[in-house]
């Protein structure tokens, strides 16, 4: 694994801001990369937010590598680089790890996917509803405001039968979108999560897509406040051809509801001992998160000192 990054700019003035990390795991992208980019970049100005986007470049074989090469020398952007494709679960595991690396509890880790699907504009209503005191934010099809346009029926069924699926095994109040890879996370939930399963936080890393679930159930056994914004997936804009093996998907799902349906043997009880004592220091009296660190508002953020 290889990182490429440019000149960070994290901390401003000596004081802290709250920083927006964009994770995109991406597999021959080339021809999404620069425009998805380049919406980001202007978001964020819109928001005037620190932000560094973080790009891993999971083995393609087109010209994503050159592309970002390229897009690093001009925008806040970090690479890694898996030499061989290793599938999205261990891309997006090691994007995580290494953002909760560096990140501050207090920053925000935007998970998108990098096809040009998932607009960028979603991006300032799923912070501020991080702001009320939530530790997700998924961008959902199913949520007032929300939709799809371009994915065809069949895609359309088993997706709609995939998210009841989840719903009824693993009930989250007010969230019926268990498989939008779009998500907002305080990077403090990631850095916790990934404290307490380890290597296991993306366990069934060979399963297709399952891994995008998996990591909202890990959310919930943790007790994590989670919300949902409407958002319309833009399938019709898809630059690139479609990864999901659907038959290893489903299978994957099954798995998850055998494998995290009840804590099993030793490491079960371990992971519950370790979300009880989260939730002791994490959670009020009235389970209400306690705010600190806190996101800062990102209205204070000096606009001269962001980019």
């Amino acid at each position: 694994m290889h990182l490429r990054t440019a000149k960070p700019s994290h901390y401003m003035g000596g004081v802290h801001n709250t920083m927006i990390y964009v994770l995109l795991p991406a597999y021959n992208e080339e021809s999404a990369l620069e425009p998805l980019i380049k919406k980001i970049e202007a978001v964020m100005r819109e928001m005037r937010s620190a932000y560094r986007i973080v790009v891993v470049n999971d083995g393609s074989r087109d010209n994503t590598d050159q592309i970002l090469a390229d897009l690093v020398a001009r925008y806040a952007i970090d690479v890694i680089r898996h030499k061989y494709n290793r599938g999205l679960g261990e891309t997006a595991r090691n994007g995580f790890e290494h953002i909760a690396e560096v990140a501050s509890p207090s920053d925000i880790i935007v998970r998108m996917d990098c096809d040009d699907t998932h607009d960028p504009r979603y991006i300032p209503a799923m912070v501020a509803k991080l702001k009320e005191g939530y530790e997700v934010v998924i961008a959902s099809r199913y949520a007032p405001g929300g939709g799809q346009i371009g994915v065809d029926w069949y895609r359309r069924l088993i997706s709609r039968i995939a998210n009841l699926l989840m719903k009824t095994v693993f009930p989250i109040r007010g969230v019926w979108e268990y498989t939008s890879g779009f998500r907002a996370y305080r990077a403090s939930l990631i850095q916790d999560a990934i404290t307490i399963f380890g290597n296991r936080f993306i366990d069934l890393k060979g399963m297709g897509f399952t891994g995008t679930v998996e990591k909202i159930i890990k959310c919930k056994m943790m007790g994590a406040h989670v919300a949902e914004v409407g958002f319309v997936l833009r399938y019709d804009k898809k630059l690139s051809s479609s990864k999901v093996v659907t038959s290893i998907t489903t299978l994957g799902y099954f798995m998850l509801i055998a494998k995290y349906g009840l804590y099993w043997g030793d490491l079960g009880r371990k992971w519950m001992l370790d979300i009880e004592e989260r939730k002791r220091r994490v959670y009020g009296s009235d389970g209400r998160l306690l705010e600190s660190p806190a996101i800062l508002p990102i209205e204070t953020y000096p606009q001269n000192s962001l980019f």
